[in-house]
């Protein structure tokens, strides 16, 4: 799990570490090293956080590969007095929203296909679904603001604070947007229950 500090490093104490702000630095200096380096320490956390955002193995394959790309060509642009990680997770955020985007459609009909199969399949009854699997899949269904904030603070145990900051918005923002989400996610997990009582 990524750790977000607000140690950011003035470019000439950061360039002689070995952490993650010296070696952004050093990246975004044009060093091949550093940067293969901090792609190698992020990329399972990359993954794991589009897997969450998507729910699928190759879809966040995908992804994380378009984060690499993206982060290959953006590094130039960090500024040492951001912290890495943040705009890491900004990085990742941004290109699964691209991602979804793009899919949207295509999705929708896929998903209505999957959820009728189940349902055919399982004549109707939802007695034998994996409540976490039931869960993601709507926090999956949530506005993007709502999902973010979730899957960030309960997903990536960040904080309300750092989830803010990777979001660009207040941490009322944040802590609102989790409560939204709360009510909703309660509404849609109980929905089933009440359909087989």
């Amino acid at each position: 799990m990524m750790t977000i500090t607000g140690d950011a490093l003035s470019p000439s104490d950061a360039i002689a570490g070995d952490g993650d702000q010296a070696l952004a630095v050093r990246a975004s200096a044009g060093d091949r090293e550093a940067f293969a380096r901090l792609l190698e320490r992020h990329y399972d956390t990359i993954h794991r956080i589009a897997w969450r955002w998507c729910g699928d193995g190759t879809e966040a394959d995908d992804i994380a590969q378009d984060v690499a790309v993206k982060l290959g060509r953006a590094i130039s642009g960090w500024r040492a007095e951001a912290s890495f990680p943040s705009w890491l997770y900004r990085i990742v955020l941004n290109t699964v929203r691209d991602r979804q985007r793009a899919r949207a459609s295509e999705r929708r009909r896929v998903e209505a296909y999957a959820v009728q199969t189940l349902v055919d399949a399982q004549g109707g009854g939802g007695a034998d679904d994996d409540p976490a699997a039931r869960l993601w899949s709507a926090v999956g269904s949530l506005p993007d603001r709502q999902r973010d904030a979730v899957l960030l603070v309960h997903g990536e145990g960040l904080s309300h604070d750092e989830a803010a900051g990777v979001m660009g918005v207040s941490e009322g923002t944040v802590s609102f947007h989790i409560h939204e989400a709360k009510k909703k996610l309660r509404a849609m997990m109980q929905a089933p229950e009440d359909e087989l009582s």
